[in-house]
């Protein structure tokens, strides 16, 4: 199966399609387009994002009195298998289970038959992604850059490392949020994750083209696909540009990548020691190393004070 989507060249139990509570008034059922079969969640029109294959609006929990993401994923997308459906819903089940506090949090999912989509809820972060947080905040330390980065590998360390193990295989900073106040970065977008088995390996081709690692094209891959990304996105987030801005097609960047050809945004890297960084993230992935490795590597140990003055 192939599901490539490109940022630029785009960007409990099933129920059936959602439907209002019964006893909610009519003035209260206004606010929302359409609330799920608990009665709990309602979506409104906003929309906060839309990608290849879903759209996320703005929603609230009603219980909690709290705003949440309602996330729409498009059925069809998926060519109808069944066999393909049930895996996603099964996935997206143990997704679910998940708690760890650098992944956004799942809270409910439920299918409509209606319209063919897959709807879940999430937890919404007040600051938005954090591609486009970055955009708004151009002077970033590399103090900061280094704190996002802990925060990231800790939610893929707790992916990897869970049995069993989840590779999240479209890591973008489109999908990497923040609570800017209290500089709380989460892990977003994995309902479209793999769960694998003991060997680790996957074998669907899925992402976004400019964060994919070589080895995903080849559909044998294991969790370090996700460790390419995040390379990739730590080089956004340095740079403030999208990897291989330089290709105008999604062609240009598959020869590229597989090719071993960097993006030209990485010769904009001045720090000497983040360009090492990244190099090891997207090295081959016999040598790549892992989350837990990354943790401790000596860049990401905690910060001194001139970093703190030192913008990138």
């Amino acid at each position: 199966m192939l599901i490539l989507h490109s940022s630029r060249f785009r960007e409990k139990k099933f129920r059936t399609m959602p439907t209002a509570d019964p006893e909610t008034s009519d003035q209260d059922r206004e606010l929302f387009v359409e609330v799920d079969p608990s009665g709990r969640f309602g979506r409104y029109s906003d929309l906060l994002g839309a990608g290849a294959v879903k759209k996320v609006y703005r929603g609230f929990d009603q219980e909690e009195g709290r705003d949440v993401a309602w996330n729409q994923v498009k059925l069809r997308s998926f060519g109808g298998d069944p066999s393909v459906l049930k895996r996603l819903f099964s996935e997206i089940k143990l997704l679910q289970t998940l708690e760890n506090e650098n992944i956004i949090v799942l809270y409910s999912f439920w299918r409509d038959t209606k319209n063919s989509t897959l709807n879940f809820i999430t937890e919404a972060c007040a600051s938005g992604n954090l591609r486009d947080y970055r955009k708004k905040h151009r002077r970033v330390s590399l103090k900061a850059l280094k704190n996002w980065s802990r925060q990231i590998l800790r939610g893929l360390e707790y992916l990897h490392n869970h049995e069993p193990c989840i590779i999240h295989r479209d890591l973008n900073c489109s999908n990497i949020f923040i609570n800017g106040n209290i500089g709380k970065v989460k892990i977003g977008d994995l309902g479209l994750a793999a769960v694998v088995g003991k060997n680790h390996n996957a074998h669907t081709l899925l992402g976004t083209p400019e964060y994919m690692a070589p080895e995903l094209y080849e559909e044998d891959y294991n969790e370090l696909v996700d460790i390419y990304s995040f390379g990739m996105c730590l080089l956004e987030m340095a740079t403030m540009e999208i990897p291989y801005s330089e290709c105008d097609s999604i062609a240009k960047i598959y020869r590229k990548v597989t090719s071993g050809v960097m993006p030209q945004a990485f010769n904009k890297v001045t720090d000497l020691e983040l360009k090492s960084f990244i190099e090891r993230c997207i090295g081959q992935p016999r040598v790549r190393p892992s989350a837990s490795d990354l943790l401790k590597d000596p860049f990401l140990m905690e910060a001194n004070s001139e970093e703190s003055d030192c913008s990138v």
